[in-house]
Order: structure tokens, then C-alpha cells, then sequence
């Protein structure tokens, strides 16, 4: 068996045989399978089985009674039965066009990558099947926010949110995955450093029933996604909370000696954003100050970014205040709250960006071990 199509799928019976016929015509010439790994509470377990009568591959089905892990435990569990170590994962829904599954493996076959991702944000990608404006743009946030999250192992992935990826099951841990949700790629990036190439893909509309996203999947993400880098970000919110601290009360005392509480607001902004570098420089991002740009720019661009943030941040405070009579320093802590996530964000994606790609350095090489014993399960 050469690939092994794996399809995770939860009450998709409409999409079952159309998926079949549109991957069995993408593999023709190709020792695949397909293997559905199904939850479903519908009729989908009976028409995957009256479907693999007549396709013309390999159809097998794992129907899960008890659906550990979501959508991520499924996709597990079919890597593990699978009969192919070339594992190709998709959706159930034809959002992910069969007719890609050549390119994935065109890019695999030159031999230098344990994953190809198909991403809806490369090149000629789109992200034109999801369903409305609020949710590409909660999509590109959410992409945001992981890459921010995991700068180093992240690194050149533009949707590492994607579920169309193919892998070389030799190259996972799986016994050390951990699936908690359905970014299922997401907890192979962050869990193992591994040699990642991009394919652009058109993301489709549903070809039938009604798309699982909810607010109740959104929440499992931020868990899998604090659960995977709670420690840099813990560490971030402690001293920005370190800072808001100090901030509010520099405030507090120029505002009880007489002082109008804006240039309050600047003098406390102005020594808390020094203070911050200086312990984040120290305790946060020291893995990745080793490719990063210079000691001077990290410094410009940080205090660059915060005096931008607190310029738009004060007359926030100011309407709070004016408009609304909220206490001004209560306003201030409301506003410094809000800006944490962009100011995280910011820092792991520019000011300690990477200067070049290539081969790993020495250095790479030291960071990318202490990142793997960050992540090691006993930190989790």
C-alpha cells in the first residue's frame, strides 16, 4: 500500500459516496486506501459500508461508540491503522478537493519534508469556502495568534489550522500525541520539530449537510492551544500583569500628588514597557533571541510597537472615563487587559522573527531542544 487517505468524519452520509468517487478518480495508478474514522450519530457507518462494496480502492471503517479525543482522536486513530506510512488526512465535506491529493504527493515524493500542508493562505490558496466574513476573519486571527504562539516550530507555516496535510507516519510520535480538539495538525507541528512544505489550496464550499463549527469547538481550541504553549504565554501574561501592576500604580501616585491622570498614563506606559523588555528579553523569549535580529532592534521594535499601542490605548482610557465615568485607573486596567493578546502576538511574530531561513544553525539546533523539553508531557 502506497497512501493511506484518512477521513475523520461526524453525521457526513450525504458526502460519503461522492467523496469516494472523487478521491477514487484523483489515486487511479495509486496503491490507496481510504479508511473512515467515523463518530457519527447518523446513517453514515451503513453508506461508507454500502459505498466500499463497488469503489473501486480500498475502503475501510473504524466507527468509534465512544469519540475520545474529537476529531483530532480520530485522526490518531486512523494513523495508527493505517497500512501505508504516507498518510494523507482530509474532511469528510469535499472542502478539501480530492483532485489535490496528486499535488500533496508530488511535493512529498522530492524526498526533503515529513509533511506537506495544504494551505488556504499561500500563492493561489483561498479561503473562499468558509461560510462568511466573520469567520475568515476569525480564521486568520486564530492562525494569528497559533503562529505567534509557536514562532520557531511554526516557522514558513502559513495555515498550520488546516485539516489537509499529508505526513510520514515514521516521523510522529504518536504515543506522545495528545489530542484534545480538531486542529489535529497544530498538535503534530508543536509537538515534534519536522521539515514542513506548503502546497496553496482553494478551500471549497460544503458539498452537503451542515458545517460542525460552533463557539463550543472555539473553546476547545483556545484549550488545545494554551494546553500546547502554556508556558511562554503564562510567562508573558505574568510579567505584562507584573507591569499592569506597576503601571497602575505609578498612576495612582503621580495622580494622588496632583497630576492629571494623562501624563500619568504616559510616565507609567513609558517605565513599564522598558521593564517589560527587559524581563521578557530575560525570562520569555530567550530561545529565540539566538535568530533573531539584534539586541538595539528587538529593543526598537518592542518600544516602538508599546508607544503605539499606548497612544491608541489612552484615548480609549479617556473615553472610558469621559463617557462612561469609569474610574481612570480602572479604565486603564481594562485597556491593558485587551492589549495583552495583541502585544504577545506582535512580540513572537516580528520582534523575534527569525532573520533568514536555511539550515538549522548550532544555536537553531540548542533552541529547538529546549523548546522540546518545554513541550515534553510532564509540562503539559
Amino acid at each position: 500500500m502506497q497512501l493511506s487517505i484518512i477521513v475523520p468524519t461526524y453525521n457526513e452520509a450525504p458526502n460519503v459516496a461522492e467523496l469516494v468517487r472523487r478521491i477514487a478518480a484523483a489515486v487511479a495508478g495509486i496503491e490507496a486506501e481510504i479508511v473512515f474514522v467515523d463518530d457519527s450519530t447518523d446513517a453514515t457507518p451503513d453508506t461508507v459500508r454500502a459505498v466500499a462494496a463497488d469503489a473501486p480502492l480500498p475502503v475501510r471503517l473504524i466507527h468509534r461508540d465512544v469519540a475520545t479525543g474529537g476529531l483530532g482522536g480520530a485522526v490518531l486513530e486512523g494513523l495508527r491503522a493505517a497500512a501505508a506510512d504516507e498518510c494523507l488526512v482530509m474532511d469528510g465535506d469535499l472542502q478539501h478537493p480530492p483532485e489535490d491529493i496528486p499535488v500533496l504527493r508530488a511535493r512529498f515524493a522530492a524526498g526533503d519534508v515529513d509533511v506537506v500542508v495544504a494551505s488556504r493562505y499561500l500563492g493561489e490558496g483561498s479561503a473562499q469556502g468558509l461560510a462568511d466574513r466573520t469567520r475568515v476573519w476569525v480564521s486568520r486571527l486564530s492562525t494569528m495568534l497559533t503562529r505567534a504562539m509557536f514562532p520557531l516550530r511554526l516557522r514558513g507555516v502559513s495555515d498550520p489550522m488546516t485539516g489537509f496535510f499529508l505526513v510520514d507516519r515514521r516521523r510522529l510520535d504518536l504515543a506522545g500525541l495528545r489530542p484534545r480538539g480538531f486542529k489535529i495538525l497544530l498538535e503534530i507541528l508543536a509537538r515534534r520539530s519536522l521539515r514542513v512544505a506548503e502546497v496553496p489550496f482553494r478551500f471549497a464550499d460544503r458539498y452537503a449537510g451542515q458545517s460542525k463549527a460552533s463557539v463550543r469547538q472555539g473553546v476547545h481550541f483556545l484549550v488545545q492551544l494554551t494546553a500546547l504553549r502554556f508556558g511562554k504565554m503564562s510567562l508573558f501574561a505574568l510579567i505584562g500583569a507584573l507591569g499592569a501592576v506597576a503601571n497602575l500604580a505609578i498612576m495612582w501616585a503621580l495622580t494622588e500628588v496632583g497630576m492629571h491622570y494623562i501624563p500619568a498614563a504616559i510616565i507609567g506606559a513609558e517605565v513599564t514597557i522598558v521593564s517589560n523588555f527587559v524581563l521578557q528579553e530575560r525570562f520569555v523569549f530567550q530561545d529565540l533571541r539566538a535568530d533573531a535580529s539584534g539586541t538595539a532592534s528587538r529593543f526598537a521594535k518592542s518600544f516602538a510597537f508599546n508607544n503605539v499601542e499606548a497612544a491608541v490605548r489612552i484615548p480609549v482610557i479617556a473615553l472610558l472615563v469621559n463617557t462612561w465615568h469609569i474610574s481612570s485607573v480602572i479604565a486603564a486596567g481594562i485597556t491593558l487587559v485587551v492589549a495583552f493578546v495583541v502585544r504577545f502576538m506582535f512580540h513572537s511574530l516580528v520582534v523575534y522573527a527569525p532573520r533568514r531561513a536555511g539550515a538549522p544553525s548550532v544555536a537553531r539546533e540548542i533552541v529547538d531542544e529546549i523548546d522540546a523539553q518545554a513541550m515534553s508531557p510532564g509540562e503539559l
